[in-house]
């Protein structure tokens, strides 16, 4: 087993695959790493990150001008805003199990970097320039829309009809009409550190788990368990 001060070995799960492994190495190297070896052949995420930065926000803008023409400049701002933050990100990153990847230095592995929302994000970003210079926009822009598919599937999902992001307050009409009763949200586990908690919340009808979440929030959490509920529930 790989010791936990070490980055994984095994392989990402990328669809894409580097003609150059040495700009997936960097993409993946934070500067804690080779700022403690002081070796001047190694080169950390930073720059790579500044590129993805750029490429991230061009690919997500015309996805998303591409996908809702009907939408408002500020409408659109609104949407590229949440889907490039920080946490959206991160939540992506997990997902790729970059944090089990990371070169960190010593002290970031003490500070558990590996679970830092804001390594995580900026590792991807550098991820998503690594591709662009390996293999070009479209590779890029088909890596970042894998990457990014649930967060643009909720977007989705949250514009097909009016009102249609409030999960919790659809789940429990329905819940009324259907049953006579209100959903129960029940926590059922805490984890990460304090910085970046995730919340595991269960949605229950009657005692019985009719959807499940996870979350930064437990509003978040339960609005994703009232999604579940309701995807499950109408045709």
């Amino acid at each position: 087993m790989t010791p936990a001060s070490a980055a994984d070995s095994s392989p990402l799960p990328f669809k894409y695959v580097f003609a150059n492994p040495a700009l997936l190495t960097e993409a993946l190297t934070h500067k804690s790493h080779v700022n403690e070896r002081k070796s001047q052949d190694r080169k950390h995420n930073e720059r790579l990150e500044f590129l993805g930065d750029a490429v991230l926000s061009l690919i997500i803008t015309e996805y998303l001008a591409t996908l809702f023409p009907q939408l408002s400049e500020g409408a659109l701002s609104k949407l590229k805003a949440k889907l490039v933050s920080e946490t959206s990100l991160a939540s992506a990153a997990r997902r790729l199990n970059l944090g089990a990847h990371l070169q960190l230095g010593r002290g970031e592995e003490v500070s558990k970097g590996r679970e830092k929302s804001s390594l995580l994000a900026d590792a991807l970003e550098a991820v998503i320039a690594a591709v662009y210079l390996d293999g070009g926009l479209k590779a890029s822009r088909d890596f970042t829309l894998d990457a990014l598919a649930d967060e643009l599937h909720l977007i989705e999902s949250q514009l097909a009809r009016p009102g249609g992001d409030d999960y919790k307050t659809r789940f429990q009409e329905w819940c009324q009409k259907r049953y006579e009763t209100l959903p129960r949200y029940v926590t059922v586990r805490e984890s990460g550190p304090d910085h970046c908690k995730v919340f595991e919340v269960e949605l229950q009808v009657d005692g019985k788990v009719v959807g499940t979440g996870q979350g930064h929030s437990k509003k978040e959490a339960e609005q994703l368990a009232a999604h579940q509920a309701l995807d499950e529930a109408e045709p």
